[in-house]
C-alpha cells in the first residue's frame, strides 16, 4: 500500500489557488517502478485568459507521462489545472509551462502533453510540448483529439 500520510491534498476539502504559482502538486511513490507504462490524464475543460483581452480560452488538454519515481496525485493536478481559470496567458505559455512545472514536480522519464484550443477569432490553436524522444517498450496512444471540426 502506498504511503500518503505526507500529503496535503488528498482526503480533504481543498480551494483551488489563485495562481498556478500558488498551486500544489503533490506526488505519491510509484509502487510498480520497475515496469514501464504510461499515465494519462485528461482535462476536456481546461480555462484560462486571453493575456490581452481578458476573455476565456477553452481546452481539453492530454497529458501523458512514463513515471520514474513519482507519481503525480491527481486531486493534485486537477486543482493545479483549475489555478489557471483566472490566469491570463498564451496558449503556448500555458501548456509548456504545465509541461515543465510536471517534469520539476515529478521527475518522469517521459512527459507529453498536447493542447487543443477552441478558437477564439476562428483560429483553433494547438500546442503540443514533451521532453524528449518518444520511450521504447511503451505502449503510446494517439492523443484521441480530432482536428478542429467542432471538437466534438
Amino acid at each position: 500500500m502506498t504511503d500518503t500520510s505526507g500529503l496535503t491534498i488528498l482526503g480533504g476539502k481543498t480551494e483551488t489557488a489563485a495562481t498556478p504559482d500558488d498551486a500544489v502538486i503533490e506526488r505519491v511513490p510509484n509502487g510498480s517502478r520497475e515496469t514501464p507504462y504510461v499515465v494519462r490524464f485528461t482535462c476536456p475543460e481546461f480555462t484560462s485568459l486571453c493575456p490581452m483581452t481578458g476573455q476565456p480560452d477553452f481546452a481539453h488538454i492530454v497529458i501523458d507521462y512514463v513515471p520514474d519515481a513519482w507519481l503525480v496525485e491527481s486531486k493534485a493536478l486537477k486543482l493545479y489545472l483549475g489555478s489557471f481559470r483566472n490566469h491570463g496567458a498564451f496558449h503556448e505559455d500555458c501548456i509548456a509551462g504545465i509541461g515543465k512545472r510536471l517534469v520539476a514536480e515529478v521527475a518522469p522519464q517521459w512527459l507529453r502533453i498536447g493542447g487543443y484550443f477552441f478558437p477564439r477569432g476562428g483560429i483553433p490553436i494547438d500546442v503540443f510540448w514533451q521532453t524528449g524522444a518518444e520511450p521504447a517498450g511503451v505502449w503510446l496512444p494517439d492523443q484521441g483529439v480530432a482536428p478542429y471540426r467542432g471538437r466534438g
